[in-house]
């Protein structure tokens, strides 16, 4: 059954954060509009995926809870899931890339998750997933489309629109189209309007949109590594009918929005978070006084390769 996003954010409010929302005079005179970060980054687990993990497991069943759960994650669904599993007793198996950042394999690792790895490609993850589901009996959670987890990211722009009055657009990153397809569902009622960033060298979301259908690409690196996976038949619908635009930006340029936040804010986020401040930089003339959300989606940083 269709849940309100209001009602999901009330069911899982009592596990999640209510994340702040910064501000910054010097990026807003910067860029030319009033910015408005609502910071995931504070999130448990250090990112937004916690609320859609979360929101999934409470609607399992008690045969599912009891069987265990299984996705596949290059690091923050992983995560997510391991930690939302681990509060609520339920087995949680995850199939991450043998390439995942360090600081996340640990993060999954100290939250219980049972860790398979696999090569670095979204048919690796698909496969060794349908194997461990076929063989142990799981309930799959994919990590951006399934319509529950969906609606947990939607708790983010839900909260940041209670929090800012007014709000023109809200911009937020694009990998496997949740969080995007979640502000979409959030920010049709109040008509804010809904733009993606995405980075040019996984581009496959802007040409999603483009072509009209689902597209992939064969590109395994990006800096923000959140990034890489593809949309779903269950998100892309909602992106395709509620999205704005896509804005597409070079990985020099997320750096730099890293950077600057880092300067300007005082606060450490992940490549794939500063995607969104990126994007804004990028094209800000169609930002020009208004006001906008940027959603910074997570801050799991491997400190000892920082980029900058």
């Amino acid at each position: 059954m269709d849940k309100s996003i209001q009602n999901v954010q009330k069911q899982i409010a009592p596990f999640i954060h209510r994340t702040p929302v910064f501000t910054s005079s010097s990026l807003d005179e910067m860029i030319g509009c009033e910015l408005y970060f609502k910071c995931e980054n504070f999130q448990r687990m250090g990112a937004f995926k916690f609320r859609g993990a979360m929101h999934a497991l409470l609607n399992l069943s008690e045969k599912e809870k009891l069987k265990g759960v299984i996705t596949h994650s290059s690091g923050n669904f992983a995560q997510a899931l391991s930690l939302a599993a681990k509060l609520l007793g339920i087995p949680a198996y995850i199939v991450m890339p043998e390439n995942a950042p360090k600081v996340k394999i640990e993060a999954v690792k100290g939250y219980g998750g049972i860790i398979t790895f696999c090569p670095a490609s979204n048919k690796a993850r698909e496969e060794f997933t349908l194997g461990l589901v076929a063989e142990k009996g799981l309930r799959f959670i994919h990590p951006s489309n399934d319509y529950n987890v969906i609606l947990g990211q939607g708790t983010v722009a839900f909260e940041l629109i209670e929090d800012v009055k007014e709000l023109d657009y809200i911009v937020a990153p694009v990998g496997g189209g949740g969080l995007i397809a979640g502000t979409i569902l959030a920010s049709e009622p109040v008509d804010i309007k809904v733009v993606g960033a995405e980075p040019i060298v996984v581009n496959d979301a802007y040409r999603s949109l483009l072509s009209g259908q689902i597209e992939y690409h064969t590109n395994d690196f990006t800096i923000a590594d959140g990034l890489r996976t593809h949309l779903g038949d269950v998100n892309f619908p909602i992106i395709k009918k509620g999205i704005d635009c896509i804005i597409c930006v070079e990985e020099s340029e997320i750096v730099s929005a890293m950077k600057l936040i880092w300067e300007r804010m005082n606060i450490i986020v992940e490549p794939s978070s500063a995607v969104a401040l990126a994007a804004v930089i990028k094209e800000k003339d169609k930002f020009k006084n208004h006001r906008v959300g940027i959603i910074l989606s997570g801050g799991n940083v491997d400190l000892t390769k920082l980029p900058f």
